[in-house]
């Protein structure tokens, strides 16, 4: 089960767990879809692998499976693309 983490590493914004605009790693690293096109150019900068479209939890699950509460975010944003 994904752990649907609420926010970008970088920039912090919400990413709830039926948002289309979050992005993940294979670790579940997260980022918005604007910090993974633009800042990170699709890479990972945790883990080098790419990201792709994290999907979308149903409403109904969240009680019985509820999304990530606690936040990660990187220490001074995210690095350029590298």
């Amino acid at each position: 089960m994904l752990e649907m983490r609420p926010g970008c590493e970088c920039c912090d914004v919400d990413l709830p767990a039926d948002s289309p605009d979050a992005m993940i790693c294979s670790f579940e690293c997260t980022f918005c879809v604007d910090c993974a096109r633009d800042t990170l150019k699709g890479r990972c900068p945790n883990c080098g692998g790419g990201l792709v479209s994290r999907p979308p939890r149903a409403a109904e699950k969240w009680a019985k499976c509820p999304p990530r509460v606690d936040r990660v975010t990187k220490a001074g944003g995210c690095p350029s693309a590298f």
